[in-house]
C-alpha cells in the first residue's frame, strides 16, 4: 500500500501533463489538419501574418494567394491560418446585352 502512495504524486503530474499539454496540442493538430483539408482556389483565407487574399492555387508546398485585383504572392501553404469564407467566392456573372 505504501508503494501506491509514493507512486500517486507521479500519476497525478502524469494526468495533469496530459490535460494542459497533450490535450491541447492534438486540438491544434486536428484544426491544422481541418483547415488544411479545407483549402481549395477559390476560398478566402488568412495568412499567419493577418494578410487576407483569395486562393489562386494550390501546390503541396506553395500557394498562390490574390491580395489585389492583379497582385498574387506565393506563401508557404502552412502560413495558412484559417479560412475566412465556409464556402468559394462565385465568378462574377457578365450581363448577357
Amino acid at each position: 500500500m505504501t508503494d501506491l502512495y509514493s507512486l500517486l504524486p507521479i500519476v497525478l503530474l502524469l494526468v495533469i501533463f496530459y490535460l494542459l499539454v497533450m490535450r491541447p496540442a492534438r486540438a491544434r493538430q486536428k484544426d491544422y489538419q481541418n483547415t488544411q483539408a479545407a483549402l481549395e482556389p477559390g476560398r478566402r483565407v488568412m495568412l499567419a501574418s493577418g494578410i487576407y487574399g483569395e486562393l489562386v492555387s494550390l501546390g503541396d508546398v506553395e500557394a498562390e494567394l490574390r491580395i489585389a485585383p492583379d497582385t498574387v504572392i506565393t506563401v508557404n501553404r502552412q502560413a495558412v491560418a484559417k479560412v475566412a469564407d465556409p464556402s468559394p467566392t462565385p465568378e462574377p456573372e457578365s450581363p448577357n446585352d
